[in-house]
């Protein structure tokens, strides 16, 4: 079984990258994002526990994510492998999912970040905000914001899958079949 932890900042291609790699590879693909928009619509448990905390400003707790990526990982026995995409967000959740990994005989196979500068960063996220509308891409303070939340929570990561001889860097600027490309390389090489 392959589990891949995807991560990057907004903007860096994750979700479009995640597509081609969860059909090349058959694995089953858990976005946070997602996850937290099935469990909101359809008024689960996590879903209404995840609203309350959105709805007074705050940030779902890790516990709450971390219970909703299990429950889904658990709702696919008989996958391949997992694409996390969005999860492990912090040490907290990394942790987390090696624990319960390790307790279904699983582990994570590799890390990969895609890496871009902040300003093409900014300047894509800009560029589909003008498309998806979405007010979070659309407002340039939004986005810098959501690049100091990630670096100071995401970013430790690094040396935490370094450390386990897990992480790749992957260059995220180019045509999008030369990032799935580079992508492909690392994977093909676990």
């Amino acid at each position: 079984m392959t589990n891949i932890v995807l991560f990057g900042k907004p903007g860096a291609g994750k979700g479009t990258q995640a597509e081609f790699l969860k059909e090349k590879y058959n694995l089953v693909h858990l976005s946070t994002g997602d996850i937290f928009r099935y469990n909101m619509k359809n008024d689960t448990e996590l879903g209404k526990l995840a609203k309350s905390y959105i709805s007074a400003g705050n940030l779902v707790p890790d516990e709450v994510t971390t219970k909703m990526v299990i429950d889904s990982v658990n709702a696919n026995p008989e996958a391949n492998g997992f694409l996390f995409d969005g999860y492990p967000r912090n040490l907290s959740q990394a942790e987390a999912l090696d624990a319960f990994l390790e307790s279904k005989n699983m582990n994570v196979a590799a890390t990969v970040a895609l890496e871009a500068d902040d300003e093409v960063l900014v300047n894509r996220i800009l560029e589909r905000g003008k498309i998806s509308q979405r007010p979070d891409d659309l407002d340039e303070a939004t986005i810098r914001n959501r690049y100091v939340v990630y670096n100071n929570e995401t970013a430790p990561l690094v040396a935490f899958y370094k450390q386990q001889g897990k992480f790749h860097a992957v260059d995220g600027i180019g045509e999008i079949s030369e990032i799935t490309g580079r992508l492909s390389a690392v994977i093909d090489n676990l």
